[in-house]
């Protein structure tokens, strides 16, 4: 993966509870035993079952390929980026998020990105993205409305509802 690339099939799109953004189970062939590896990653936008996902620094920019955040050019939105080279993905994970390559610097091998927050960070060039925004953007556009969703909306994730203020 660090010098070409590994070829993987979306087997299948999964929802999450206490998570807004599906999941995508991707099975990839050992490069080294035979056997297969399988892997949940944050589905992107337009990700669907029996698609080719290539990870690797050979990989090309279409949506839901993972490749090194220097390799990229500047403009390109991307999702679920790694902090520091290996950490697998921490940031812009949550539905309908992205980040934006801003600017690359060859000779300290850093990458300037936007995050979704709008502040700016600065990464190690070999940190991974995945290229797209996540799936699942638009669910908070619709209200909840009522007490008894919130009450099963917040179940699922932990005890943080309700909230008094008095």
């Amino acid at each position: 993966e660090r010098h070409g690339y590994l070829k993987g099939v979306v087997k299948e799109i999964i929802h999450d509870p206490g998570r807004g953004a599906p999941l995508a189970k991707v099975v990839f062939r050992d490069p080294y035993r035979y056997r297969l590896n399988k892997m949940l990653f944050v589905a992107a936008e337009g990700m669907h079952t029996g698609m080719f996902v290539y990870c690797g620094k050979k990989a090309t920019l279409t949506v839901g390929n993972v490749k090194p955040v220097g390799d990229m050019p500047e403009g390109t939105l991307v999702c679920n980026i790694e902090e520091k080279p290996g950490d697998r993905g921490t940031v812009a994970r949550c539905s309908g998020n992205y980040a934006t390559v801003i600017a690359h610097n060859r000779d300290t091998g850093k990458t300037r990105v936007r995050l979704p927050s709008g502040n700016k960070k600065v990464l190690p060039s070999q940190s991974r993205a995945m290229v797209g925004i996540v799936a699942g953007g638009g669910r908070t556009d619709k209200p909840l409305l009522k007490a008894g969703r919130a009450f099963h909306k917040y179940r699922a994730k932990r005890n943080c509802w309700p909230r008094v203020r008095g």
